[in-house]
């Protein structure tokens, strides 16, 4: 048998994120196949230039990190970037639902290519798309999602989302963009049946979605979560929650519940469940979800731009909350890159608890290990360890923007984004000198381009 292909990455200054926050000022990490196999200070051993077909990249100069990990995004919503742009999330909404009424698999599928690359360039390996909206005679749009995550070469945890409460019943989205409740369970069955590989080198999973609190009804977050435990391979839950003021006034009225009683009064608290912002959590709510072990992605630029506020995110770390970074959707964070994420959670949560709330590498941490055990794969991703899966980010760091800098680290966290010198998905190169590898971004752009015009006409 072919020995697998060996690529060896040295002179780096390598920031392994492991649970020791093990950094080598001058390190080697050693991929063979799909996986790391070595990992240390100084140069790689002689020994693994033998007996393999061996790749050396001289990495002086540059820092290496763990592949970006992204637990929230819209890929759809890149087709509507620049509308509402001065409104809170609810008037957001109303004013964006009967554009994305009109979506087809046919335009999702390039709007996700572009924010599927513009991921890609920014570092990240692995995103969780949540995608709620499926009109009638639409196609099949998460197959377009899949499809497009295959050709930029990155891992997809798409999530099959659903809304069936609309205004007619009290909820927030019109009537016309909403599922029966038994039409999208049935879909998210399919969906799991369809595309989910639960394999430690998966590169699809899916999980079930049911949108919000104030767009889906009680009964589809009940059997949705029943639904989920049900089906094999590990099935996680995703769902927004406490994002806004206005969705807390939404459940006391509503319910008589905060959004997160009301949740948990519906199984949606639990180790295999991830939420969305958490902005507004108030300490019981801390404490049941470090109790219960139910994830948070946050998403600062999404949240600022909405007004929505500042998530706790010092408490829940604190508590033990495991907490991931995300971008939210396209049309609420016309940026789109995770990179620059890293530095927003840092700057937002020290204006709201001071200098010491939130360190760089605190930002460096939830991006990468703390987003691979919110999706339930610390296991496999997040860190530079012997053993896991190589994906990897690396980063120049001796260019004019940031020659000279005391602490490389901070160049990625606290200063504007390196220029992006490679990223590795599963061993295989997705990103070199800042161009996509397996499709060209002028290609993605006018596939962009065209989706748009077709969609707003």
């Amino acid at each position: 048998m072919t020995e697998p292909a060996r690529t060896i990455i040295e002179n780096a200054y390598v920031a392994t994120v492991d649970a020791a926050g093990t950094e080598h000022v001058s390190g080697h990490v050693v991929i063979e196949g799909t996986d790391i196999v070595a990992v240390g200070a100084g140069a790689a051993p002689a020994s693994w230039s033998a007996g393999a077909s061996v790749t050396r990249i001289d990495a002086r100069g540059h820092l290496l990190t763990p592949g970006l990990v992204n637990t929230h995004h819209h890929l759809y919503q890149w087709l509507t970037r620049g509308i509402a742009q001065d409104a809170i999330l609810f008037d957001w909404l109303t004013a964006l639902y009967p554009t994305w009424a009109r979506i087809t698999a046919d335009t999702v599928g390039p709007g996700a290519l572009g924010g599927l690359a513009v991921g890609a360039l920014s570092g990240c390996t692995t995103m969780a798309d949540h995608h709620y909206v499926f009109p009638r005679g639409g196609g099949d749009i998460l197959g377009s999602i899949v499809d497009a995550a295959s050709t930029i070469g990155v891992r997809l945890h798409g999530t099959r989302g659903s809304m069936d409460l609309g205004a007619s019943q009290g909820g927030l989205p019109p009537d016309f963009a909403v599922e029966t409740t038994a039409a999208a369970l049935q879909a998210s069955a399919d969906a799991v049946a369809d595309f989910h590989d639960p394999s430690r080198s998966s590169m699809v999973r899916i999980a079930i979605a049911p949108c919000s609190p104030f767009s889906v009804t009680s009964d589809l977050l009940r059997e949705a979560a029943v639904l989920a435990r049900s089906l094999p391979g590990s099935v996680r839950l995703h769902t927004h929650g406490s994002e806004t003021v206005e969705e807390d006034a939404f459940c006391l009225a509503r319910f008589g519940r905060t959004p997160t009683q009301y949740l948990e009064d519906l199984g949606w608290l639990g180790d295999d469940v991830w939420m969305a912002h958490c902005v507004h959590l108030d300490e019981p709510a801390i404490a049941r979800f470090a109790a219960t072990g139910t994830g948070v992605a946050h998403c600062p630029s999404s949240n600022a731009r909405l007004a929505a506020g500042i998530a706790p995110i010092p408490q829940l770390l604190a508590a033990g909350v495991p907490v991931g970074l995300g971008v939210d959707g396209s049309a609420s964070n016309e940026s789109g890159e995770l990179g620059t994420e890293i530095r927003m959670s840092v700057l937002v949560n020290r204006l709201r608890g001071g200098a010491t709330a939130m360190t760089g590498r605190d930002g460096l941490r939830i991006a990468t290990m703390g987003g691979a055990r919110v999706l339930g794969r610390d296991a496999e991703i997040g860190s530079i360890e012997v053993g896991k899966l190589a994906d990897l980010a690396l980063w120049k760091v001796d260019g004019v923007a940031h020659a000279g800098i005391v602490d490389p680290v901070a160049g990625l966290t606290l200063g504007s984004q390196p220029p992006l010198a490679l990223l590795v998905v599963n061993g295989r190169e997705v990103v070199r000198d800042g161009a996509l590898v397996r499709v060209s971004s002028a290609s993605v752009a006018r596939g962009v381009s065209r989706a748009v015009s077709a969609l707003l006409g």
